[in-house]
C-alpha cells in the first residue's frame, strides 16, 4: 500500500474486484441502486472508539462493495462525532472516490440545546443539514432524511425543508425514517407535488420487529419508494451475544439505546430456536437474520453496523445464502414474532 507523506499514513487503494462482491438493488422506481448491505455509523464511530478501527471498517466495507455509508446528526457518542470522524476519514481516504459513494444523514432527533435542536421545523432541519455537511467536510449528501415524524409541525413544512435541501444542491435525494403508513403516503404526495420524489424509507425491521409487513411495505411498493431496513439484527438480540448473559462491552452495559428489559426469557427462547434453524442452513443466526430481511424484494438494502472488520466480514457473508425453502420460512415464522423491541414505535404510529 503506497504511503502518502502529506497525510502521514498509507494511501488507501480500494480492491479492484469490489463491484464483483456485492449485489445491488434498485431503490424503488428511482435510478439509484444501493448495495444489498449498507454500513450504518450509528454506533462504533464516535469518540469512544479508536479512529483507526473506524477507518479499517470503512475501508474494508468499500472493498467488499458497500458503497453506502449512513449517518445522522447525533450519531456518536458524543453527538456529532460520528460525522466528524467520518469526515476526517473521507477527506483522507475517500475524497477522490466521492462519485462512487452514497452518503446519507438525517435530522429530527435531539442534537443541540433549545427549541430548534430537534424535530421537524424548517429552521431545525436545514440548520442541522448545514452543520452535518460542515462536520463531514462535504458539499452535499446523497440522501437527506427526516429522522422521525414530528406531530407538532405541519408535514408540508418538514417535507418542504427536504425539497429545499435538494434545490439548493445540498442533497441529491430525500428520505424519511420511522414514519407510519399513512404519514408516508402523505409525505409521498407532498414531495411529488413539490417535484422532489421521496426516494427511500428507513424503518426498523427484523424477525422480532415485523411492523412494516402489515401495511408499510405495500405502501412503498405502490408508490415506488425504496426501503432500507435498520436494526435487522434486533439491536444484537438476533445473534448469540446475549444467550449467556449480558457482556460488559455490550450496548446494554454502555447505555446505548438498548435496555436489558428487552432481553426477556421469551425473546431468548425464540432466538435459540431461530439459531438452530440457522445452523441447519450453514449460517450464523446473524447471517440468517440479514438474509431473511432481504428475502423480500421490496427491501432495497439491510443497514448494518459493525464494531470490527471481522464482524463486518461475517455479516456480509450472509449474502452467500439468500435463498429460503418454503419449509424454512414456515418454521421461522413460528418463532419470528414481535419481541417488544421497537423503541421507535411512537414515531411510526403517529
Amino acid at each position: 500500500m503506497p504511503f502518502d507523506p502529506r497525510l502521514g499514513l498509507d494511501l488507501y487503494v480500494p480492491a479492484d474486484d469490489r463491484y464483483e462482491r456485492m449485489p445491488y438493488r434498485r431503490c424503488g422506481r428511482s435510478g439509484l441502486k444501493l448495495p444489498a448491505i449498507s454500513l450504518g455509523l450509528w454506533q462504533n464511530f464516535g469518540d469512544d472508539r479508536p479512529l483507526a478501527n473506524s477507518r479499517a471498517i470503512l475501508r474494508r466495507a468499500f472493498d467488499l462493495g458497500i458503497t453506502h455509508f449512513d449517518l445522522a446528526n447525533n450519531y456518536g457518542p458524543p453527538y456529532g462525532t460520528a460525522e466528524i470522524n467520518f469526515g476526517r476519514i473521507f477527506a483522507e481516504d475517500f475524497h477522490r472516490l466521492r462519485d462512487e459513494l452514497v452518503i446519507s444523514t438525517k435530522a429530527g432527533y435531539d442534537m443541540w440545546a433549545g427549541p430548534y435542536g430537534e424535530w421537524g421545523s424548517r429552521k431545525s432541519v436545514l440548520a442541522s443539514l448545514d452543520q452535518s455537511l460542515a462536520r463531514m467536510r462535504l458539499e452535499y449528501v446523497d440522501i437527506f432524511y427526516s429522522h422521525r415524524f414530528d406531530p407538532d409541525t405541519p408535514l408540508e413544512e418538514t417535507m418542504g425543508a427536504l425539497d429545499t435541501a435538494v434545490r439548493h444542491g445540498k442533497a441529491r435525494y430525500v428520505g424519511i425514517s420511522s414514519y407510519g403508513p399513512r404519514r408516508t403516503e402523505e409525505a409521498v404526495q407532498i414531495l411529488r407535488e413539490l417535484g422532489t420524489p421521496l426516494l427511500i424509507h428507513q424503518p426498523s425491521y427484523s424477525m422480532i420487529n415485523r411492523w412494516i409487513e402489515a401495511e408499510l411495505l405495500d405502501v412503498l411498493a405502490r408508490e415506488g419508494v425504496g426501503a432500507i431496513a435498520f436494526s435487522p439484527l434486533g439491536q444484537g438480540l438476533l445473534t448469540d451475544r446475549y444467550l449467556d448473559g449480558v457482556p460488559d462491552d455490550s450496548r446494554v452495559r454502555r447505555g446505548l439505546h438498548f435496555s436489558e428489559s428487552l432481553i426477556t426469557p421469551e425473546n431468548l427462547a425464540r432466538v435459540r430456536a431461530l439459531g438452530e434453524i440457522a445452523m441447519r442452513r450453514g449460517q450464523t443466526l446473524a447471517q440468517m437474520a440479514i438474509a431473511w430481511v432481504l428475502r423480500d424484494e421490496r427491501v432495497t438494502s439491510a443497514l448494518l453496523g459493525a464494531s470490527s472488520v471481522t464482524q463486518l466480514e461475517q455479516n456480509v457473508a450472509a449474502l452467500e445464502r439468500l435463498d429460503f425453502e418454503p419449509s424454512e420460512l414456515a418454521e421461522i415464522d413460528r418463532y419470528a414474532v414481535e419481541g417488544g423491541i421497537n423503541i421507535w414505535e411512537q414515531s411510526s404510529s403517529s
